[in-house]
């Protein structure tokens, strides 16, 4: 990005049939047409580039982009000003969203990602933005699902990147409070793969930067990326579909919890749940008790600890069905027989 990149004011030709298909791939994924403003995470990347010259063409005048700078790289600051140039000439409301202090220590990159969903969250519902549309594809979905399968996950592990998800800042930030409105977040290229958007982004000279942490061993997805490179028979649109599969799957059984859930529900005090577990398998209970937690803690915003659907249930579920008390993320579990009881734990005392 030495030489001065094309902005927007220099004509962005793309094709009709692309951009046909992403309006139809974003409608598709919301359920409808997008009412209001269409919020895109953009990090300068081909990816995310060529998402928002297709978005910026099918839906002229309602997209309005974000660029989340880390802090975590000198150039990052650079890149982001590249973005707010080509949003700019094109008329497209930019911001650049930064974290008080960068991440530090272990697992930097999960670090990174729950930075930025709560500051793009809180960005588009305060532009009370329709969606946020992030620039996930095939590849992305085809690298997750192994990276998962190699770990264990179960069919919500193994959904994968989901579609369609909606952000709630009271659980994403742990806190249990309850929100009037949560955001849609929306992946409309996951049928898209990689090279396709490259290609796109290079034929209608869109400025972008290669990441260099997509190439950094030092992670994970590094390594899964090189392997789906190197090995042909690992088709990446099969694993995508797979994943698709899975995310169908779970769609599923959640809604037979949901029903569940209903049918198990014994009297207990307001804010807490107490349900009937009898002859029902760890899968379900899993769900149920992940759901009690849940309910438990947006009923108790001052509930200790931290809290997310993806966190470890197992120790406390086998403590429940050995008939034991347990805690966790502020929220006491205790049995009796098949009926157990979530309960605000009470405040830890201070040594």
């Amino acid at each position: 990005m030495d030489a001065p990149p094309p902005s927007a004011a220099d004509p962005v030709i793309l094709d009709p049939a692309a951009v046909a298909r992403f309006a139809h791939d974003l409608a598709a994924a919301i359920g409808a047409p997008p009412a209001g403003p269409i919020a895109l995470a953009v990090s300068g990347g081909p990816d995310s580039m060529a998402m928002l010259a297709l978005a910026h063409a099918a839906h002229p005048g309602r997209v309005i982009a974000a660029t989340v700078d880390h802090r975590l790289r000198p150039d990052a600051a650079d890149e982001a000003a590249c973005v707010a140039r080509w949003c700019r000439d094109a008329g497209i409301p930019h911001a650049t969203l930064a974290p008080d202090r960068p991440p530090q220590g272990a697992s930097i990159q999960a670090q990174a990602r729950q930075l930025r969903y709560q500051l793009l969250g809180r960005w588009a519902l305060d532009e009370e933005a329709a969606a946020l549309l992030t620039a996930h594809h095939a590849d992305d979905q085809a690298e997750t699902f192994l990276m998962r399968a190699v770990r264990g996950s179960g069919p919500a592990g193994l959904a994968g990147i989901r579609r369609y998800w909606t952000w709630h800042p009271e659980r994403w930030e742990g806190t249990g409070a309850g929100e009037a409105r949560g955001l849609p977040v929306v992946r409309p290229l996951l049928g898209w793969r990689r090279a396709t958007l490259r290609a796109l982004a290079e034929e209608a000279a869109l400025p972008f930067v290669d990441d260099p942490s997509n190439t950094d061993p030092r992670h994970d997805r590094t390594g899964v990326r090189a392997l789906l490179a190197g090995s042909p028979a690992l088709d990446i649109e099969g694993l995508a579909r797979a994943a698709q599969h899975c995310a169908e799957t779970d769609a599923a059984i959640a809604e037979t919890v949901t029903w569940i859930e209903r049918e198990r529900l014994c009297p207990a005090p307001a804010g807490e749940r107490a349900l009937d577990m009898a002859g029902l398998p760890r899968e379900l209970r899993r769900r149920l008790v992940r759901r009690a937690i849940h309910h438990v803690r947006h009923h108790a915003p001052a509930a200790e600890g931290s809290w997310s659907d993806s966190a470890n249930v197992e120790p406390l579920l086998d403590a429940l069905e050995a008939g034991n008390g347990a805690t966790q993320a502020g929220v006491a579990a205790s049995a009796r027989g098949d009926r157990w009881h979530f309960r605000p734990a009470p405040p830890r005392r201070s040594a």
